[in-house]
């Protein structure tokens, strides 16, 4: 059983995309033990199936089938928690909504994960990670000026605006019903998520420290200080010397000491300092520059690719990646002084027996009972 602070924590995951397996992944990496159910048929997910690690057993259960209903419902109703990722109104229809898991178990926290909410005129329409974060004003602040703005990943709608919020209303909800012996429901929707991580922009906007033109602001390329720099082999560095004492240490290594450097937050000269600092940071190699700004105040690092990351020495220190052989994946993060989390690699998912798991977690309820009699 894998360590951490959730040690205990039993949570039911029907099985979903996107940020909910990776809800799911954090929540088992920090201890909570997770049955997964899946729909029979799904090939089991292999070793490098990352986002399905930590979970102690996957459950193939035809849910349209009266009986493979009532063993999921007898899971929800010995666990802490259930998470799904369907459209609004799915697990209704399949008899396992909020109301029936609810009146099943009273302290259940029920997480659903969705990109538009529970309600609303876009509830039911199909989207994707750039769909939500596009209506939130995060897509349309990324990216240089002029051209049409890039997609981030999924890293702001799916796992940063969805998952973590997910995560963090569901041990709060758990939290809750352990206190009052109240369950409840966790809408988590990922343009809400997206919406709440650009409050600090739309704080500055309103402070009139932010313009809606992209690569004009601190944060967005627009200021020469934060920025990333091609360099004479191709590859990149990131600059991020905001204060004025770092951006006195990158001034003196690259030698820029001509006027234009002493506005640094005049925004008027900011175009010419860029253009300056792209002839700079063009005159030599990458890693010729990481040599020579080291371990210094500067706040230039080089831009790694994903292999590149998994070998640096600060991560590999740290174990920020686990390697098993050729594969590698990130460990889990964050770590905990008490309860650590185990740093694992990722065993396969194996299909296991629900009425196996359902008795284990019952006659698990009753001599906790019991203990607590004593």
């Amino acid at each position: 059983m894998t360590m951490g602070p959730l040690a205990g924590t039993r949570i039911v995951e029907f099985a979903g995309i996107g940020p909910g397996p990776f809800a799911c992944m954090l929540l088992g990496d920090m201890g909570a033990e997770i049955v997964r159910i899946e729909r029979p048929g799904t090939p089991v997910a292999d070793s490098n199936d990352y986002v399905g690690r930590s979970r102690s057993s996957v459950v193939q259960l035809d849910l349209k089938d009266v009986n493979a209903k009532q063993l999921a419902l007898e899971l929800v109703a010995h666990a802490d928690a259930v998470i799904e990722g369907f459209r609004p109104g799915v697990m209704e229809r399949l008899g396992l909504g909020p109301d029936v898991a609810l009146k099943a178990n009273p302290k259940l926290v029920y997480g659903r994960m969705t990109g538009w909410g529970q309600d609303g005129p876009l509830a039911l329409v199909a989207g994707h990670d750039i769909n939500y974060i596009s209506l939130t004003g995060a897509l349309a602040a990324m990216g240089p000026d002029g051209v049409p703005p890039p997609p981030p990943l999924n890293l702001v709608g799916d796992y940063g605006g969805g998952a973590l919020y997910l995560v963090v209303g569901m041990l709060a909800g758990m939290l809750d019903a352990r206190r009052t012996g109240i369950g409840q429901v966790v809408d988590a929707a990922m343009c809400d998520g997206a919406a709440s991580l650009m409050t600090h922009f739309f704080a500055l906007r309103a402070q009139a420290h932010w313009t809606v033109q992209r690569e004009d602001n601190l944060l967005d390329g627009g200021a020469p200080f934060y920025r990333t720099y091609r360099c004479a082999d191709g590859r990149f560095v990131a600059v991020g010397a905001i204060e004025s004492q770092f951006f006195s240490v990158l001034r003196k290594e690259l030698g820029c000491d001509d006027a234009l450097f002493e506005r640094q937050n005049d925004k008027r000269s900011w175009p010419a300092m860029r253009a300056r600092l792209s002839e700079i940071f063009a005159s030599r190699t990458r890693d010729e520059w990481v040599e020579i700004f080291g371990d210094g105040d500067g706040c230039v690092t080089p831009v790694l690719d994903l292999e590149e990351a998994s070998r640096h020495a600060h991560l590999e220190a740290r174990r920020t990646f686990v390697r098993e052989g050729s594969a590698v994946q990130p460990a889990p993060a964050p770590r905990f002084s008490h309860t650590p989390s185990r740093i694992q690699s990722s065993p396969a998912l194996k299909p296991t027996d629900a009425s196996s798991v359902v008795r284990r977690w019952s006659l698990s309820a009753i001599s906790h009972q019991q203990e607590s009699l004593k």
